[in-house]
């Protein structure tokens, strides 16, 4: 397993919580957490190491969608993989996020499987 350092975006405490609690149970124990994009971003840059970033859409202050925007245009961060888990599961958001420049997509709810399956797809893309 590659040493992973998450960081978790999401303003909701509960679903930061369930991700956390979902990341531990496949075998991650490097774990960070942000309640929005703005606070994600002074952690990436405060916090050393982190090198995978899972990300709600809807948050208020600065969203999921501007997050990974300004992650992929900031050089030293713009290969970090990120996962999107969101309630947003319309085809447009999905494309939209994708364009952006997500790694991968969840809609919540989402299983503890499916999470491991989209981190290892991306992981094994060699993002």
């Amino acid at each position: 397993m590659a040493n992973l350092k998450f960081l978790i975006v999401d303003d909701s405490p509960t679903m930061r919580r369930i991700v956390i609690n979902t990341l531990k149970r496949l075998g991650y124990r490097d774990i960070e957490d942000a309640d929005n994009g703005s606070s994600a971003l002074d952690k990436l840059k405060t916090i050393p190491g982190i090198n995978f970033v899972i990300t709600d859409w809807n948050m208020p202050v600065m969203d999921g969608l501007q997050l990974v925007t300004t992650i992929r245009s900031t050089p030293e961060y713009s290969k970090l993989p990120i996962l999107m888990v969101t309630t947003r599961s319309v085809k447009e958001d999905i494309i939209d996020a994708m364009k952006a420049g997500v790694n991968n997509y969840v809609v919540k709810p989402f299983t503890p499987d499916t999470m491991k399956a989209k981190i290892e797809t991306i992981l094994s893309k060699g993002v």
